[in-house]
């Protein structure tokens, strides 16, 4: 008994020797400190957390028995008034250590039942059990349980907010925080340092201030770890000014600080800013650690200096940094991400230690460069390997699926991720959205998007650019209006996706607004915003509001030089197409593919054949590029648009590749414009006999071919073959907005609630324009009827419905925009262009093929379209 006792006065005497080497602490931070690196991707320590000094040590048996002993006069001053409170009770202290065995083995139901159980708790219990469920995600119970606490201390804040911190649930931690002071528990450094570790948004930076502030407020500005926090976590949150000038006031730097610091300018692309500053930290002294060179390896990529990199390699080896997995995972990527794959792949094959990371990096380069099926047989051995499935290159496999449009490649994929618990990774969850929603299984894409835990806007712009890119553009745009009612601030990506959906539907009303959108977001210097932006006025046929974003644009680069080319080869502008191509050319950038078949197209409808031809040429005589299709099929089309039959013939005959059912339909087109029954047969029989050929179009022209001459026996054998087929002939349509509101109408339509009206205008228009020289083409009116009906049926086509409709809904002078899905006819072509006169109004009509502006009896396309 009596050496049990002393047993205990010893440990007494050792705890108070630990308290006493802590006196200056406040009583309530009775805690020893210790810090982890994260993960290999955070360049320092910053998940703290704490282990109880006394939570390994059994209880005294009593107040008196600790009296007893020889102790210094401030003993009482110095121990927590909770072991007071619970009395020395070796049960509990007991308990609590069983707690915390079952906890350090992953027990944590049998840690629960026993904590149930213990019939005193003191705040060491519950600490250890928050601990336990925020470590393993179950921030539910964690949260329980602290809010079910009386007596709560900052060990017990700061576990709860390094819970939501670990779970990327930053504002939830920062709430804790403020709950935390308006309590009256004063915060520590490691709860600042637990805190700001859970910083990883751009939207977070207001709330770092305020951190930022509370903490000069208590003095912990000049322990280093939480200003290399607060480095880390402005370069996160997108505040490089502020990160710069509180690294600069630092009393202290270490590694540490280099390495957030350099971190934070590779990410936002402020290549050479993390280079020179790699260079300052060399000449301080401080050694680079494999964080510092992995930031400047991947400086080097985006500066795109291969020689750099080459020469960070060297160091590395010369610094024997080349063993560490982790530089050369670094390095792996840098060799991959600059096309050097067989550097990479040797590299790959020399590292004496491979992890998941190494196996992720390779097969994602192989993927880049087009090599899927190397990229296929390392992820075929990699799962023959001991590392972490979950960890897997799921996402770029899902992505190489849906580039491919292969669904059941992705579902094998998807059942992966199921049976490895990877689909509930964000990357993961984000690429089986994309992957479904690309292949164009919505049902399923949605179903996976309404289950993510964390919908960023990642996977809203992977759903609306799948809509998008279906032609679902109202679907894309619905889901837009979602996303901002979620309060999901978009980004680029997706407004480069919505800007598409605008210009395809051309709402000029929408791309104003979606234009505001962009400069309230900060994208509008972005090149790439810009030239999205002008492609949507553009597709709209405000030609001078795209011109107005060109010249506002801050950089420019070959995409938006191709969008303005491509703005002014859609609206007819041939010679504004030539010019601009010519001004490209002279700032230096290197015209490429896209470039030439912009100015292709324009030559080709604006007539300018020779114009054309030289382009073509010199595609491959000076700028040594490789004709594509498209190109040859442009050149088919110019030639065929001008009649030059003959010399379309040679080309498609010459030419590397075989005629597509693109050049057989302009040959068909042109044929039915100049009357070539010969050569439309040919074409029809080229068309026809097509296994793949699924569109109306090449069946309607021969059709008209043959109705326009009366042969109404071979229009009944071409429909024939059609139904065979199970092609079926689009309905024309064409629609025009009024005040936000978009009107359709097709042919004949009598559905509209101001029909009575339009057709009255329509008829009083139809005496105008007849007055002033019309004469109405029969053979427009493809139907075996006699000649009043035909000519009846003529006045009522979709897009002079449309056009009735917007003059009597529109103040006079005002412009009028009408889009069409299917090519004008002749006959409306010829009356609209006489309307435009006779109401001194500008008509533009954009159909299938291109922008019609009628001004004053004109048309942009000067009747060669």
């Amino acid at each position: 008994m009596l050496a049990g006792t002393w047993w205990w006065l010893q440990l007494a005497s050792e705890v108070t020797r630990l308290y006493s080497s802590l006196s200056q602490w406040p009583i309530q931070r009775w805690s020893c400190y210790s810090y982890k690196y994260s993960d290999q991707q955070s360049p320092f320590p910053m998940k703290p957390f704490r282990r109880n000094a006394l939570q390994n040590l059994p209880s005294l048996t009593s107040l008196t028995s600790l009296q007893s002993t020889k102790l210094r006069p401030n003993v009482a001053n110095i121990i927590d008034a909770r072991i007071v409170k619970t009395g020395f009770d070796p049960n509990t202290s007991r308990s609590n250590f069983r707690v915390g065995s079952f906890l350090k083995n992953g027990e944590l139901s049998h840690a629960r039942q026993l904590f149930d159980k213990m019939p005193h708790k003191n705040t060491v219990s519950t600490n250890m059990m928050i601990s336990g469920y925020a470590k393993s995600g179950n921030l539910g119970e964690a949260r329980k349980l602290f809010d079910g606490m009386s007596e709560r201390t900052a060990v017990t804040w700061t576990i709860l907010i390094g819970g939501y911190s670990q779970k990327n649930q930053f504002n939830e931690a920062f709430e804790l925080f403020v709950q935390m002071q308006r309590r009256g528990t004063e915060p520590d450094y490691v709860t600042f340092v637990t805190l700001l570790s859970g910083c990883n948004g751009y939207e977070n930076g207001n709330q770092i201030t305020q951190v930022h502030a509370q903490i000069i407020r208590l003095g912990y500005d000049s322990r280093l770890i939480v200003c290399n926090t607060l480095v880390d976590s402005y370069c996160k949150s997108n505040r490089l000014n502020s990160a710069s000038q509180l690294f600069k006031k630092m009393p202290e730097l270490d590694s540490v600080s280099y390495n957030a610091m350099i971190t934070g300018y590779s990410k936002e692309g402020l290549d050479e800013e993390a280079v020179n500053l790699f260079m300052e930290m060399q000449k301080s002294g401080l050694k680079p650690t494999e964080f510092t060179f992995a930031a400047v390896l991947c400086a080097s990529i985006g500066l795109d200096d291969i020689v750099l990199g080459q020469q960070i390699h060297s160091f590395l080896t010369k610094m024997n940094f080349v063993w560490n997995v982790f530089v050369s995972n670094a390095l792996l990527d840098f060799y991959s991400k600059h096309g050097s794959v067989i550097d990479a792949r040797k590299l790959f094959d020399e590292m004496p230690e491979r992890d998941g990371v190494s196996y992720n990096v390779i097969i994602t380069g192989y993927v880049w460069d087009g090599q899927h099926k190397d990229s296929f047989d390392l992820f075929r051995e990699l799962q023959f390997t001991t590392f972490d499935r979950k960890q897997f290159p799921y996402a770029t496999m899902l992505s190489l699926a849906s580039n491919a449009l292969d669904w059941e490649m992705g579902r094998q994929i998807h059942a992966h991720t199921i049976v490895t618990a990877a689909d509930s990774e964000i990357l993961v969850g984000n690429s089986l959205v994309d992957m479904y929603a690309k292949c164009g299984k919505f049902e399923e894409a949605e179903m996976i998007f309404t289950e993510l835990a964390n919908r960023s806007a990642v996977p809203w712009t992977a759903m609306i650019s799948a809509y998008v890119q279906k032609g679902f553009n109202e679907e894309g745009l619905q889901l837009f209006n979602k996303m901002r009612r979620a309060s999901v601030i978009a980004d680029q990506a997706t407004f480069a996706s919505i800007l598409r959906a605008s210009a395809s539907i051309a709402s000029p009303s929408l791309g104003r607004q979606l234009h505001s959108c962009i400069v309230k977001s900060g994208f509008m210097s972005n090149v790439f915003s810009g030239s999205a932006l002008l492609d949507v006025y553009a597709k709209c046929g405000s030609i001078k509001d795209a011109v107005q974003t060109f010249q506002e644009m801050p950089e420019r680069n070959i995409v938006s030089w191709n969008a303005m080319i491509s703005a002014y080869a859609q609206n007819g502008e041939a010679e504004a197409t030539l010019k601009t191509f010519k001004e490209m050319v002279g700032s230096g950038l290197r015209p490429d593919s896209v470039s030439f078949l912009e100015v292709l197209s324009a030559c080709s409808h604006g007539g300018l054949i020779e114009e054309g031809l030289r382009h073509f040429n010199s595609m491959t005589e000076i700028y040594e590029l490789d004709p594509r299709r498209d190109h040859y099929a442009s050149v088919v089309d110019m030639l065929c648009r001008s009649g030059r039959f003959n010399e379309a013939e040679k080309l498609m005959t010459e030419m590397p590749i075989a005629p597509d059912e693109v050049m057989w339909s302009s040959v068909l087109n042109a044929c039915r414009i100049y009357k070539n029954q010969e050569l439309a047969r040919k074409a029809a029989d080229q068309l026809f006999n097509m296994e793949e050929l699924r569109d109306a179009a090449p069946y309607v022209n021969m059709s008209n071919i043959y109705a326009a001459t009366g042969q109404w026996e071979s229009v009944s054998k071409v429909k024939k073959a059609m139904r065979d087929r199970g092609v079926r002939k689009v309905p024309a349509y064409s629609w025009v907005e009024i005040k936000h509101e978009t009107h359709i109408f097709s042919a004949n339509d009598r559905r509209h609630p101001q029909m009575e009206e339009i057709r009255k205008q329509i008829d009083m228009l139809t005496k105008e324009i007849e007055e002033q020289g019309y004469k109405p083409d029969s053979s427009c009116a493809l139907h075996n009827e006699d000649e009043k009906f035909k000519l009846e049926s003529l006045k009522y086509h979709s897009e002079r419905l449309a056009i009735a409709f917007a003059l009597i809904s529109t103040p006079e002078g005002s412009p009028i925009l009408v889009m069409k899905n299917l090519r004008a006819c002749t006959d409306c072509h010829a009356a609209i262009k006489v309307i435009s006169k006779a109401v001194g109004r500008e008509i533009t009509v954009r159909d299938s093929t291109r922008f019609h502006h009628f001004r004053d009896g004109f048309c942009s396309c000067r009747d060669f379209w």
